[in-house]
């Protein structure tokens, strides 16, 4: 299998693999919460040692993850090879000295300066590529946060910033501040708000990387889950809007339409989505904790799609057409 191709991320200088590893699912998720499915660590770590093989370098993790479980398992798999991986990681949902999260954000600047060095630790490394802010705290001016982290970079502990799940008006602000880098949100064909609300447009016009995460629907794109029993009790899509009572079938069949398409094509569902994603100019960050996957969906990123395509793949899924909220409330 050839190794996946590297982009510029933005305009600061960055440069990545057009396709990431998103590494939350590779542990336990917030307090205790199974994310899609029990974690198998030593799964994971072949995984990533798989994803170095391949030329997927740049490894997506955060500190609410766990919390601080996922970071330190990445800490273990890139240790002695550090300089070999893109390393982005995450703070802003408020995590305490117990390790647990508050159910708040903090963007304080003194929190600011207390997670990164936290995040150092957990990852065993002295700094980190891509620092996002993971959201905004509704207290706290944008203008503050930014200002703080701009600060990381001076001191060498960060190379460059990120924003994840912002409007377009704080995304301008915070990049007037420090240029942004890398705007984190969720994309794919199951969630195209980034379209309806211009954010893709503006993070073009000011020379900021797109990251998507979830481009595959959090899973619903694989088309593997055709009923809510295809989820461990205890996963955490459960508590997602698109994935509980009528919304559930309905967009079933809306991935079903996909399917034919993919077999049209000879690829899996999750290719054909994910190649779909990679065709809008953005790095994608599709999140495996196994190799089988990481292999699927490296091989997506050589695929190429028509015109036609395109046009079959809008047709079935337009913009708005999956049907739940993307998040519960608070999240």
């Amino acid at each position: 299998m050839s190794t996946i191709k590297q982009v510029a991320l933005g305009s600061q200088g960055l440069h990545v693999s057009v396709e990431g590893l998103g590494c939350m699912g590779m542990t336990a998720g917030v307090n205790g919460m199974s994310v899609y499915g029990e974690a198998d660590e030593a799964e994971s770590l072949a995984t990533l040692d798989r994803a170095l093989e391949l030329g997927v370098t740049l490894l997506d993790t955060a500190d609410l993850y766990g919390p601080m479980l996922n970071e330190r398992l990445v800490g273990r798999a890139i240790a002695g090879r550090r300089q070999q991986f893109t390393l982005a990681t995450k703070f802003g949902f408020e995590v305490d000295d117990q390790e647990n999260w508050t159910g708040g954000y903090n963007g304080q600047p003194a929190y600011v300066r207390k997670s990164i060095e936290r995040s150092l630790r957990n990852l065993g490394t002295d700094y980190v590529d891509l620092y996002y802010l993971h959201r905004v705290d509704p207290n706290v001016p944008i203008e503050e946060t930014v200002g703080a982290m701009s600060r990381l970079v001076e001191e060498g502990k960060v190379r460059y910033l990120g924003l994840s799940e912002v409007s377009v008006e704080v995304l301008r602000r915070g990049h007037a501040v420090h240029p942004i880098t890398a705007l984190q949100t969720e994309y794919s064909l199951f969630d195209r708000h980034v379209e309806e609300e211009g954010i893709l447009q503006a993070t073009q016009e000011m020379g900021i990387g797109f990251v998507a995460y979830s481009p595959l629907g959090r899973g619903f794109l694989s088309g593997e889950i055709k009923t809510p029993d295809d989820l461990e009790p205890n996963d955490s899509r459960r508590i997602f809007p698109r994935y509980q009572g009528e919304n559930f079938y309905k967009n079933v069949a809306l991935v079903e339409k996909l399917q034919a398409l993919a077999q049209a094509k000879g690829v899996t569902t999750a290719q054909l989505a994910l190649a779909w994603v990679l065709m809008q100019g953005v790095v994608a960050i599709p999140g495996t904790k196994r190799r089988k996957y990481l292999e699927q969906n490296v091989a997506a990123a050589s695929l190429t799609l028509s015109a036609q395509e395109l046009a079959e793949l809008d047709a079935i899924m337009p913009v708005g057409s999956a049907v739940g909220a993307a998040y519960p409330a608070g999240l």
